[in-house]
């Protein structure tokens, strides 16, 4: 990837974190259409960016007050710490306004500002309540995406076919398996399984084949990766 592609790309997630502070401060959410489900995740982490904007702003008055006698440096520095705060503030607006969405045709994951996975409920083969730390070492050869929040995931999905995910950068996974978090893990595994459960008869009565998401035989050929953008 070009420097100018990377620099694109993190210019644009630098404004969706900044117009998240907004859509905070009205109390909305981005992307949760009417009849959609928003499962939440930011609550694992509130109290560490919470604790975090109250150091950076306790840092800010006390470098203004050092830098008092110093107009040009002080005003560069609150510049740059007032920023820092509007950044980690940012972190938790862009979770709070973007969480998770269950729909009729689809699983939309998402790690704030940063990450947006779309999944077909029917090519979900199971989804279960997984509570475990995040791995400091990968050893699945990048079949798996792990959406941790507060270093930590509670619900695995697995997958019948995979999809792709993107990251911030842009590089691409081909996932089998999802991992993420949510706030109320257990009710989000059970209301995923009713969506597959409500996709699945949908289909069936469409005439689709592989209702209900199960794998198809052994011999058909591999169907195409479901392809993915970044939110």
């Amino acid at each position: 990837m070009s420097r100018r592609t990377a620099l694109r790309r993190l210019a644009a997630h630098e404004g969706r974190w900044l117009r998240s502070l907004g859509w905070w401060v009205a109390r909305r959410r981005i992307g949760v259409a009417p009849g959609e489900r928003a499962l939440g995740y930011a609550g694992a982490q509130a109290a560490i960016i919470y604790g975090l904007a109250f150091v950076c702003v306790v840092e800010t008055v006390g470098i203004a007050v050092l830098l008092a006698g110093q107009p040009v440096v002080h005003e560069v520095m609150l510049f740059v710490d007032g920023y820092t705060v509007l950044t980690v503030l940012g972190l938790q607006a862009a979770a709070v306004t973007r969480p998770h969405v269950l729909g009729a045709e689809e699983l939309r994951l998402r790690d704030g500002a940063r990450r947006d996975i779309r999944i077909p409920l029917e090519r979900i083969a199971s989804v279960r309540y997984d509570l475990r730390f995040v791995r400091e070492q990968r050893e699945d050869g990048g079949e798996v995406a792990e959406l941790a929040v507060a270093g930590q995931t509670s619900v695995t999905v697995e997958l019948s076919e995979p999809v792709v995910a993107v990251r911030l950068l842009g590089r691409r996974e081909t996932v089998r398996t999802v991992r993420f978090h949510a706030d109320e893990a257990r009710a989000a595994v059970t209301a995923v399984r009713e969506g597959m459960a409500a996709r699945a008869r949908v289909l069936e009565a469409e005439g689709a084949p592989g209702a209900g998401g199960a794998p198809e035989a052994s011999g058909a050929p591999e169907a195409a990766v479901a392809p993915v953008t970044q939110g």
